[in-house]
């Protein structure tokens, strides 16, 4: 009798390359993958719920916590959609602020996949470089939110405040001495805006490094060329959006097609891939970084030049200034008010969807008049992009399922939500 050699194995969800608590169980034939089935709702935070139990602008901070590498993107979308049904626009200059921060976030999100894409498969070097270049980007957040990671910067008419005069400095301590702490406050010397300039002139170069590492690395090539190919029909119909879509040669970004905020405003190119495989998306993913460096630079150009408010003079809106808030009584139970109650949206329903580093993030947003939502959906492009799994892997290796859960660009965050 031959020997019968059909495993169900379980993959994750404590994995370290299940990028998060992804759970596959995998019907495998030897090592030959014959169906994958993803289980999900390990990490159940009810965001959806929870919004819906809140004042609007309350919500704003549940929105970095779902896809947690790409945060001021998800504000982005739940914001537009409040002021889709508000009918308010926030300043010019607010918008450029959004566009440029809006980058700068998918700078962030594919520095953190190229590094644990490039763990997965076993490429070690390229996590240490991308992880450098991403300390100088949360500095960036740091300064304007005064967090590293959950923002709440963007609001429903602006953003929280301008962008500082000045960039924190680092101290000098125990492990660091004053040579290299002045070394380090260098770039540091100088506003927000001109610190972000220095950073976009060196990061084509650092891109170049990743590349030099990966993009023509034999072992990198056997890992990606062929594996988990989506044809561009299908890819559609799966409903996969931003690299993934464009990865197999459809060029589709909502940046382009539908634009929003400066888009419209700003030059840049959409990369597109040929072949559908982890190699194309790969290398579609990091050409969106150079093209995301060329959109700072711009949004730096024009906010150089441009001074003016960042949030809209509507009281109902916008909280009162902290100095106005020490003085009037009237101005404290105006900020309490509105942290508290918030402010009241007019009935309807509205869709707002941006172009997530991930792909399409989508909010879709109904008001009854009150000042909570009736109801919020999330389309996460993870979710979506993880039913079409069962498909990428079917006919691979084991170890090429890691390698098409780090194509994905999976977040549990939004997937769970």
């Amino acid at each position: 009798m031959p020997e019968i050699r059909n495993f169900t194995l379980n993959f994750g969800p404590q994995h370290p390359a299940a990028h998060g608590v992804l759970r596959l169980v995998l019907e495998m034939d030897g090592e030959v993958i014959e169906r994958a089935d993803p289980h999900i709702g390990l990490l159940h935070r009810a965001t959806e719920k929870l919004a819906e139990s809140k004042p609007y602008s309350q919500s704003i901070g549940y929105m970095d916590r779902l896809d947690y590498v790409s945060m001021m993107c998800n504000e982005h979308a739940y914001v537009l959609a409040i002021e889709r049904l508000l009918g308010v626009e926030p300043p010019l200059r607010a918008r450029w602020i959004r566009t440029m921060f809006d980058e700068i976030t998918r700078i962030l999100n594919h520095l953190m996949w190229i590094g644990a894409h490039g763990l997965d498969i076993g490429a070690m070097t390229v996590f240490l470089y991308a992880f450098r270049e991403r300390e100088d980007l949360m500095d960036c957040y740091e300064a304007v939110s005064g967090t590293r990671m959950h923002a709440t910067y963007y609001r429903p008419g602006g953003v929280y405040r301008d962008l500082p005069e000045e960039m924190p400095r680092h101290t000098a301590s125990p492990r660091r001495g004053d040579r290299e702490t002045q070394r380090l406050n260098r770039a540091r010397e100088g506003s927000l805006l001109d610190f972000v300039e220095r950073f976009t002139d060196r990061f084509p170069g650092c891109v170049d490094e990743y590349e030099t590492l990966l993009t023509d690395n034999r072992i990198w090539k056997q890992r990606t060329v062929g594996i988990g190919v989506v044809p561009p029909e299908r890819a559609l119909q799966l409903g996969l959006t931003g690299a993934m879509l464009r990865g197999s040669g459809i060029e589709w970004d909502l940046r382009k097609k539908q634009p929003y905020e400066m888009y419209a405003d700003v030059d840049f190119d959409i990369p597109v891939g040929v072949n559908g495989d982890c190699y194309d998306r790969y290398l579609v993913r990091v050409e969106e970084m150079r093209q995301s460096n060329r959109i700072v630079r711009q949004c730096v150009d024009w906010l150089r030049a441009n001074p003016g408010p960042v949030m809209l003079d509507d009281a109902k809106l916008a909280a009162p200034t902290r100095e106005s808030m020490k003085e009037d009584m009237e101005a404290l139970i105006h900020h309490f008010k509105l942290f508290t109650e918030g402010y009241c949206v007019p009935e309807g329903e509205t869709y707002a969807a941006v172009e997530a580093p991930k792909g399409e993030f989508g909010i879709y947003l109904v008001s009854d008049g009150a000042n909570k939502p009736y109801r919020v959906k999330i389309r996460a492009p993870g979710f979506v992009h993880l039913s079409s799994i069962n498909e990428m892997v079917q006919g691979h290796m084991l170890a090429d399922v890691v390698a098409v859960i780090g194509t994905q660009d999976i977040v549990f965050g939004e997937v769970d939500r």
